[in-house]
């Protein structure tokens, strides 16, 4: 079998398939910061192109009723990557007054004598979502020992 070089390949945006678009533009606007770059809201085509600075991260396409399921094949979590752990504590203040699910009580390490962590919760189609940083979470609890707390185990 002949396989292609891997090129070096980058993120490009994600899309998620939410059941109310307004509620989750302005859920992701809230909670993370994203500007709104685009968005069709007429007719059975409503979609919302969400970013930072200009570039796209996230694309909601109001295409699904019910919430995120974690028994099917699919997604498994989203990942957002800050700069410090302060940043993680501010978004982590932001989700509390709006209520949001956490996974873990407040910040939490990646795994035991990890340095990085972050906060896990859910948006509100269920689905699961981590901010984290690279360091400074080394004296935060591992909730899961020593497996990846990011498996929302």
């Amino acid at each position: 079998m002949t396989t292609v070089a891997a090129p070096q390949l980058a993120t490009g945006h994600i899309g998620l398939n939410v059941s109310d678009l307004n509620r989750s533009v302005d859920f992701y606007r809230r909670a993370l910061g994203f500007e709104q770059l685009a968005a069709s809201t007429d007719g059975d085509r409503r979609w919302a192109f969400l970013g930072a600075g200009g570039k796209l991260v996230v694309t909601l396409w109001e295409q699904s009723d019910g919430a995120f399921s974690t028994e099917k094949p699919g997604l498994h979590h989203l990942s957002f990557q800050v700069d410090s752990i302060d940043q993680v504590r501010a978004v982590e203040r932001v989700l509390r007054e709006l209520s949001v699910t956490f996974a873990y009580d407040g910040v939490v390490a990646h795994g035991e004598g990890v340095a990085s962590g972050g906060i896990f919760f859910t948006d509100p189609d269920g689905i699961r979502l981590e901010v984290y940083t690279p360091s400074g979470a080394e004296t935060a609890p591992a909730p899961s020992g020593a497996a990846p707390t990011c498996g929302f185990f």
